[in-house]
């Protein structure tokens, strides 16, 4: 059995390299965020979605949310707050639509979508601290997961 400090086989420390980021995107490119991890099976092989973005405090509103769609697997989207003394208080208002609902929502959360439900838009409103934000799905990559 080999030693060493990670295992490359499992471990990732690395954004994906090449990642092209979709028009929709919107921040996810520039100032207001930091694109820490990007997952799939160009990355490792087997592996399913999965991304982990921070989000920065800005006044400006970010409405570049993908449109409406829906995936063959389920997804889970979770925005988690930074205030170390109320971690439930988001630090930030998000719009997301799910099913043709619009949910406004302020405090940390998890959604699970499952498959073939319809969401988004997902725009943030305001942001006031730093947020974390993951997302995962259980098909191998986030492209060409959409449903006609």
């Amino acid at each position: 059995m080999s030693t060493s400090q990670y295992n490359s086989k499992y471990i990732i420390t690395q954004p994906k390299e090449g990642l092209v980021i979709p028009k929709w995107a919107g921040s996810l490119s520039d100032t207001r965020s930091t694109r820490l991890f990007y997952l799939d099976s160009e990355v490792r092989e087997n592996a399913f979605y999965c991304e982990v973005v921070w989000f920065w405090p800005t006044k400006e509103k970010d409405t570049s949310s993908p449109e409406p769609h829906a995936h063959d697997f389920g997804e889970v989207i979770g925005f988690f707050g930074t205030d170390p003394n109320n971690v439930s208080d988001l630090g930030a208002e998000i719009e997301f639509w799910i099913d043709n609902e619009k949910n406004l929502i302020t405090e940390t959360f998890l959604a699970f979508i499952p498959a073939g439900v319809v969401h988004c838009p997902l725009n943030i409103l305001s942001i006031t601290r730093p947020v974390f934000h993951f997302a995962t799905m259980q098909g191998s990559s986030y492209e060409g997961q959409e449903k006609d």
